[in-house]
């Protein structure tokens, strides 16, 4: 397996974490049809693809445009990664979509959770987009890029999956078998935004 691919593969899986996501998403959809909710995961999985598919292609002109280093977007999303990979060790991502979760519920014209709070932030948030633009930045051949959007394209598949099969799947694993695994996902995902914030150090510094 080419190793862009699985190093790309693993950080947009533990950024856009598709096991956090499916039971909020299971919160949210609970009043649904099973077709509303299929229909709903798969528009919200689409629309977040778009947002990323933009800020890939285009997120380092938009840099050049604001003047912005693109060492410094490393450093500045390697800090923002870790800070989403201490919150999710610590639970406080996991309580801050439920809350975004009881927000919407408490809004009764509020049908659609494709677009918010699913699509942004929850899948195509901060810190996936700065992960796509930090992977794309790896890529120096056509291949290496093909093998980004292949990782985007895999991680996002198996997110929409995630949301559709929510119910059972909560069912299935269980409050506590979901936590460990949040946590789990958040020390790798500690460790890659270090590596973000060290390659980012040593380019703007010129250290090899």
């Amino acid at each position: 397996m080419p190793e862009l691919f699985l190093s790309a593969f693993i950080t947009l899986f533990v950024v856009i974490d598709p096991p956090g996501c499916a039971p909020i998403y299971a919160g949210l959809t609970k009043e649904a049809t099973p077709a509303q909710a299929r229909n709903m995961a798969w528009r919200a999985t689409t629309i977040a693809a778009v947002i990323l598919m933009i800020f890939a292609l285009f997120g380092e002109a938009l840099l050049g445009a604001l003047h912005i280093e693109l060492d410094s977007f490393r450093i500045a999303g390697g800090l923002m990664l870790f800070w989403i990979a201490f919150e999710m060790v610590f639970e406080k991502r996991t309580k801050r979509r439920e809350d975004r979760a009881d927000k919407v519920n408490a809004d009764p014209e509020v049908e659609d959770v494709s677009v918010f709070p699913m699509a942004m932030p929850m899948l195509a948030g901060p810190g996936a987009i700065a992960a796509v633009m930090l992977l794309m930045n790896e890529a120096e051949t056509a291949t290496e890029t093909i093998e980004v959007f292949a990782a985007l394209g895999a991680v996002l598949f198996l997110t929409a999956l995630a949301l559709v099969a929510a119910g059972p799947l909560i069912r299935l694993l269980g409050d506590k078998v979901e936590a460990v695994i949040t946590r789990l996902l958040g020390v790798l995902l500690a460790a890659l935004a270090a590596q973000y914030v060290i390659d980012g150090i040593k380019g703007n510094f010129g250290i090899v």
